[in-house]
């Protein structure tokens, strides 16, 4: 089914060719085919429904060369899971980067301004996808199907795909207000070529929320790989109540418990072997993985999905990773590396620790990090690779791109967020319930209970640590320290926090990233995040 779909998503780019929106942001994308073309039939829409979803693994319909917007690097800038991998994870203590790349070092050192590129492409990617979305739907409308003779069992499959392309519209918007907070904002009720205005974090989250909830039960039980289904609906709202208290400034823990909870109970399971999780046949588990941004090494070729995952953390270790050559830039601090290693110990029964290659182990001196600049620095992190159960080489005969999906909601979350509910005081879970899920994980850590926690241990504190020790380079740990009040604060540090050695804490304003110089010039609707 996996590559089923991939091939679908080839189809996009010879039914649906898109130009480029210029040197602009916040711009509708224009059809090189009329919508009549594109929409001839139910063949069309399936490809544009692709390039949606396509929108997610790839900066442009030929990859990084052909950008679906001009101006920004299409591997770095302006694909989905690299930029939000660097702003969700470069500025704590999960990654920092070795390489001198414009203003990449400034997220670590949590000092970026308006006029970053990586952060101006950030900011146009949701917008972009959305406005695809909203096209998708105004060319769905019952009218519309009419006129173009698509009747019966093709116009149900359409309108179960309208359920999909708004739940792919929330997420967009779920991820711009995560980072940005406020955004701009339209919807298919705005005409094509209409200037975004611009929505508050609170708006956001009600038209989030109320999109979810409306499509839950519209979206299937069950769906083709690649594809979402309600318990990914699901899934997104249990972590958007979860940081409502950071979003809006109001608890909304009993909705959390009671989404998380949905979704545990729809039959998922852990899959046994954590590491099985993050390489290339990571689409067999779909017991665990609810949701996953498709990847291959043959039809999703680009430098900003799974492929930069494993290749920026790969040095002369290659042959760990099943890729060719290794980029020598990411890896953690030693703030990830001790909630696994106690004081300077070198070995831990906790297995999903994955810091160790064939060249790179733990050392306590260099996981200090005395140079940033210098890669043999850090704690290198071999958590995402191309390898394959059965040893076999990745698709790509070349080994530069990989075949490994990104998952975007597992099931080991949703324990996570059950619990931190509960412990903040949701009224919808039990405190029994929830220590036995956070179990479950360890049980699989540590491949038997000697790591199980008591009642007692289960703190705010430690289910944070929890998160990352099962949820590192996954892109939940800025929301998390922020959920927690330890992103800009003094309260935690971590090495070069603040761009000093030892850390320091930072002014709040960064907690949000601002609203891109350029943005602001073509849309007047728009204004700067408080302190920028």
């Amino acid at each position: 089914m996996k590559n089923i779909f991939k091939k679908i998503f080839l189809m996009a780019g010879a039914l649906y060719l898109l130009s480029s929106c210029g040197n602009k942001l916040d711009l509708f994308p224009q059809n090189d085919l009329t919508p009549d073309k594109a929409y001839a039939n139910v063949e069309g829409y399936t490809a544009v429904l692709a390039k949606i979803y396509g929108s997610l693994a790839l900066g442009g319909n030929a990859g990084d060369g052909e950008p679906d917007i001009s101006g920004l690097d299409g591997g770095s800038q302006i694909s989905f899971i690299r930029p939000f991998f660097n702003l969700q994870e470069l500025p704590t203590d999960e990654a920092v980067v070795a390489w001198n790349d414009q203003t990449i070092k400034d997220f670590h050192n949590l000092s970026w301004t308006s006029a970053d590129p990586f952060i101006k492409g950030a900011y146009a990617r949701p917008i972009w996808n959305i406005a695809l979305i909203n096209e998708f739907i105004r060319e769905s409308s019952d009218a519309k199907l009419a006129e173009r003779g698509i009747t019966g069992a093709d116009a149900s499959n359409i309108a179960n795909m309208i359920s999909e392309v708004r739940f792919l519209r929330a997420f967009n918007y779920w991820v711009a207000m995560d980072l940005f907070g406020k955004y701009s904002f339209l919807t298919e009720a705005d005409p094509s070529g209409t200037t975004p205005v611009e929505k508050s974090a609170a708006e956001i989250f009600q038209y989030i929320e109320s999109e979810l909830l409306e499509v839950e039960n519209s979206l299937p039980e069950t769906s083709v790989y690649g594809r979402v289904n309600k318990h990914a609906a699901r899934a997104l709202l249990a972590r958007l109540y979860l940081n409502a208290k950071t979003y809006i400034g109001q608890e909304k823990y009993n909705e959390a418990a009671t989404y998380a909870k949905k979704v545990i109970d729809a039959g998922f399971s852990l899959h046994s072997e954590y590491y099985q999780l993050f390489q290339a046949d990571n689409h067999l588990h779909t017991n665990e993985i609810i949701w996953s941004i498709a990847c291959d090494g043959l039809m999703t070729q680009g430098h900003g999905n799974t492929t930069f995952l494993v290749h920026a953390a790969a040095g002369d270790d290659v042959a760990d990773y099943n890729v060719l050559g290794g980029w020598a830039g990411y890896r953690a601090t030693k703030g990830l590396s001790s909630k696994f290693y106690a004081g300077n110990a070198t070995t831990t029964n906790d297995r999903r620790a994955l810091f160790t290659t064939s060249v790179f182990k733990i050392d306590p001196v260099a996981n200090e990090i005395p140079d940033v600049s210098d890669f043999k620095n850090g704690v290198h992190v071999k958590k995402w690779t191309n390898n394959y159960i059965s040893g076999r080489k990745g698709n790509d005969v070349n080994e530069n791109f990989t075949d490994t999906d990104f998952p975007v909601f597992r099931l080991a979350e949703m324990h996570l967020i059950y619990a931190e509910a509960v412990l903040r005081g949701a009224s919808t879970g039990d405190a029994g319930t929830a220590l036995n899920l956070i179990n479950a994980l360890r049980v699989r850590a540590y491949g038997n209970s000697s790591g199980n926690i008591s009642a007692s241990d289960m703190t705010l504190q430690f289910i944070l640590d929890e998160r990352a020790r099962e949820l590192y380079w996954e892109g939940h740990r800025r929301t998390d320290l922020i959920r927690y009040d330890q992103l800009t604060t003094d309260t935690y540090l971590w090495a070069w926090k603040g761009g000093v050695q030892g850390g320091r804490g930072v002014d709040p304003k960064y907690k949000l990233f601002p609203v891109p110089a350029e943005a602001r010039t073509v849309n007047p609707n728009l204004t700067q995040t408080p302190g920028y």
